[in-house]
């Protein structure tokens, strides 16, 4: 009788713990879908981040970026711009996708830039913010001119 009442007290655990798995893995691709995908980079001549972003759940629909340079907000954008380069690549099937966030000055030295796809859910009540590609890296000299790093 014991060895019974152990081994329903087992399985109830492990009924239990597969459905918080469950649970969890199912609230946190709601909040942060992993279908945004994209790329930035800084172009040098223009102060600027420029990239793509796609979301592929809903490859029609424009994103909007937000731009945050050493931790900070810098801007945002919408991405509906052209990139051309994204449709060869097979990312998307329209060009409409890119972005544009011009940064304002910056104190001489390293610095890092990291793009973030807004996301709204629950009819958007709830945003989150999902980063889109690496971190980019570049380095502003005492004259105000960007390098990339």
């Amino acid at each position: 009788m014991a060895k019974k009442l152990v081994n329903l007290l087992l399985a109830k655990s492990i009924l239990e713990t597969i459905f918080v798995g469950t649970l969890a893995v199912v609230v946190y691709i709601k909040a942060f879908p992993p279908t945004f995908h994209g790329w930035g980079e800084a172009v040098v001549a223009e102060k600027a981040i420029y990239g793509w972003v796609v979301n592929n759940a809903r490859p029609n629909e424009r994103v909007e970026v937000e731009v945050y340079v050493d931790g900070s907000y810098s801007g945002r954008d919408l991405a509906g711009g052209p990139r051309p380069d994204i449709v060869a690549a097979g990312w998307s099937k329209d060009p409409y996708h890119g972005y544009a966030v011009w940064i304002s000055k910056l104190p001489p030295g390293m610095h890092e830039a990291r793009v973030y796809a807004v996301h709204r859910s629950d009819d958007g009540r709830k945003v989150t913010l999902q980063l889109i590609g690496d971190p980019i890296k570049f380095e502003n000299d005492i004259h105000d001119n960007w390098k990339r790093r």
